[in-house]
């Protein structure tokens, strides 16, 4: 029976989490089918150790989890490579990246299954096909290629989250030091544990990329799986805070009540995502919970502060710009962090309204911090997602925007930082538009110092705000050097690209 070896490519520098989506999958296939985990975070030689793998000539299959951005820097060269040197091996890469941008995949031909959303269920019934030579065209949220054709089977409903195997930590723990290697120091605590709970999220938002995959789905664990698995992690290998990489970890008031209960008494500090229309509607008494059982900060999508602008993004709920405000004013009374992103720079019909529009969105966002001053605010520049019948997409399709044609030009410099959305390639904004999103930036995290950045004594927090406050206050944003100056000579953390 051949073996089977996950890759989880390099996503970021100095900030490693248990790689949760690859050993997803190795716990579908755990107890049945022999597996290997190679970490490109924690790897000096990556490809070097995959091929040492290979040269067993035991492992025929591949299985890559790619997210956009810095994930492709690997697992672009990577797979290359591995396909020429060992033929013989089967690709098969899941996860954002390869479920949106399927066919410029397969047309490169060295990636010869996509797994089309979660791959807890595919994942295994593929690689029993393959291992007994039997058809695999009925197997749900698999895309591949038949020919000239590409073929994508239809897509599974969300199965219970309860239903799953539990994560073979003490498997992946043999190739990787779990309290070593993935528990990082941060805000919320000196081992950080990352931790999934749901998959999906009921919302369509037109320009998230989570929207094609689970189509407006939601399955969570129960509070009380959530907890054990915490504080197993937390009894062996010393856990003391945790970050939810849920897409919406905040859906179910009754749930996450229930788990900020039963989490209390480990006094483990803890971040989540959400939306603001939906927790507005929590009660005082279960904002009081959430903070009592370690919610430190809570990241939302408040994505702009024009209602027209939501109605455009297809925001769904019923979030307005008022709602933002009077938001990060209500969570001050609780001590939770409001973690506000911003989308500038969304499509219009003329040049003069996509500068409005901008200019709006930075006079919004100094009101924000006008009523708490303590919400952390992160900037990005709107990028397209390719949402089938979206209104939105077909308007940048429109006015000429166009993804790359061949897979190697995503690994580009400015492919990159287009997935990152700090500078895209999208028609309707100018050079001049772009700087002045930057610019102001610059100088609001010089003013407002993310709280996230650990590194950053009150000395040069101090510093910092000093010397932009006058620009701030004078609404002065062009040619901010001296702050650039020394957001880099104390290398400033950005969130949005390094996350605490």
């Amino acid at each position: 029976m051949s073996k089977i070896l996950l890759f989880n490519p390099k996503a970021a520098n100095g900030k490693f989490r248990i790689p949760n989506s690859i050993l997803s999958i190795a716990a579908s296939i755990e107890g049945k089918y022999e597996w290997v985990v190679v970490d490109g975070n924690r790897e000096p030689d990556p490809l070097g150790k995959i091929e040492s793998y290979l040269n067993t000539g035991e492992f025929r299959y591949l299985g890559f989890t790619v997210m956009p951005g810095p994930q492709l820097r690997q697992s672009i060269p990577f797979a290359k490579a591995i396909k020429e040197k060992f033929p013989h091996t089967i690709m098969i890469w899941g996860g954002y990246f390869p479920s949106s941008h399927p066919k410029i995949i397969l047309d490169s031909g060295y990636v010869d299954f996509i797994i089309n959303g979660p791959g807890d269920h595919a994942f295994p019934l593929l690689i029993d096909a393959l291992e007994n030579n039997t058809p695999y065209e009925f197997i749900r949220n698999i895309i591949y290629r038949a020919g000239t054709e590409m073929v994508k089977t239809p897509k599974e409903d969300l199965f219970e989250q309860e239903t799953l195997p539990p994560l073979p930590y003490n498997k992946i723990n043999e190739f990787y030091d779990i309290g070593k290697h993935y528990l990082g120091k941060t805000y919320l605590g000196t081992k950080t544990l990352a931790y999934h709970s749901s998959i999906g999220c009921p919302f369509t938002c037109s320009f998230c990329a989570v929207v094609p995959i689970f189509e407006a789905r939601w399955k969570a664990k129960s509070a009380q799986t959530v907890y054990k698995d915490i504080k197993y992690i937390k009894d062996k290998w010393g856990a003391n805070a945790i970050e939810f990489h849920d897409n919406n970890f905040f859906v179910s008031e009754k749930r996450t009540v229930e788990f900020s209960k039963l989490i209390a008494p480990e006094k483990m500090q803890w971040w989540g995502m959400a939306r603001i229309d939906t927790m507005d509607k929590f009660t005082d008494k279960s904002l009081e919970t959430i903070r009592e059982g370690g919610c430190k900060i809570i990241f939302f999508g408040a994505e702009s502060g024009n209602n027209l602008i939501l109605e455009q993004l297809d925001k769904g709920g019923t979030q307005t710009g008022d709602q933002i405000i009077r938001f990060a004013e209500r969570l001050k009374k609780f001590d939770i962090i409001p973690e506000y992103s911003f989308v500038l720079g969304t499509p219009a019909p003329t040049p003069e309204q996509v500068q409005a529009q901008i200019d709006f969105e930075i006079d919004f966002i100094k009101q924000v911090k006008a009523v708490n001053p303590r919400t952390e605010i992160v900037l990005y520049t709107y990028s397209p997602v390719p949402t089938e019948g979206s209104t939105l997409y077909k308007q940048v399709q429109a006015a000429g925007f166009k993804y790359p044609q061949v897979l190697e030009d995503w690994i580009s410099p400015a492919w990159e930082n287009f997935d990152m959305r700090k500078n895209p390639l999208t028609p309707w904004l100018t050079p001049e538009m772009i700087d002045k999103i930057r610019d102001f930036e610059v100088v609001l995290n010089g003013v407002y110092p993310t709280v996230t950045d650990i590194r950053l004594n009150m000395i040069k927090r101090k510093a910092i705000q000093m010397v932009a406050g006058l620009r701030y206050k004078a609404s002065l944003y062009k040619y901010p050097y001296e702050i650039k100056l020394l957001q880099k000579v104390w290398k400033y953390r950005q969130p949005e690209i390094q996350g605490f």
